[in-house]
């Protein structure tokens, strides 16, 4: 499926809302996927996709994560079960064989350690796109612009904390893992 299909099949998915939100991603990724030299490509199809599942159901997502074997995901917050839900729509029904954008479209909401170029890439563009304005928004798009996983590391440690004010005590080990990993890009 070429990317201008892909582009009205998701258009057809999603509300107004998210699919502006997703518009923005796909265009943060090109720059991104320019500036790191990353597969454009892969970057616009990851990031066309990575929300894909995000607004289904709370009850939808849960059948589909029983369905793909992702159990481990029901042990925390539902905001997260879209991005494997959504790798394995990608997959299954948009034919997307290549590990490395459906790895970016699982990890978009939590990361990971040791994400790949295109996986960190799709993590940033979908926290900086131009319609966030979420505190140190602007400092994370300078950063981005310079090096890639400072940029990652201060998108964690600020989702952490995030996530710690609002009494958020399940925390994805993922992200966890990540923020640690991380942590090490940080000047």
């Amino acid at each position: 499926m070429n990317f201008d299909h892909l582009v009205v099949s998701v258009k057809k998915i999603l509300s107004a809302k998210r699919f502006n939100h997703t518009i923005g991603v796909v265009n943060t990724s090109a720059m991104l996927a320019d500036r790191y030299d990353v597969s454009l490509e892969s970057a616009q199809i990851a990031s066309l996709l990575h929300d894909i599942a995000k607004e289904q159901a709370y009850n939808k997502l849960e059948e589909q994560l029983k369905y793909f074997g992702e159990l481990e995901y029901l042990s925390f917050s539902p905001s997260v079960w879209h991005a494997p839900v959504g790798a394995n729509i990608a997959r299954n029904e948009f034919g997307i064989k290549d590990q490395d954008i459906l790895n970016a479209i699982k990890y978009h909401s939590t990361g990971r350690p040791k994400m790949t170029k295109l996986e960190q890439i799709v993590f940033l563009a979908d926290y900086i796109e131009p319609n966030r304005t979420q505190p140190n928004v602007d400092l994370i798009r300078k950063l981005a612009t310079q090096n890639l996983e400072t940029a990652v590391a201060q998108t964690l440690a600020d989702t952490v904390a995030y996530l710690k004010s609002k009494k958020e005590v399940n925390i994805h080990p993922d992200t966890v893992a990540a923020c640690d990993y991380y942590r090490r890009y940080v000047k």
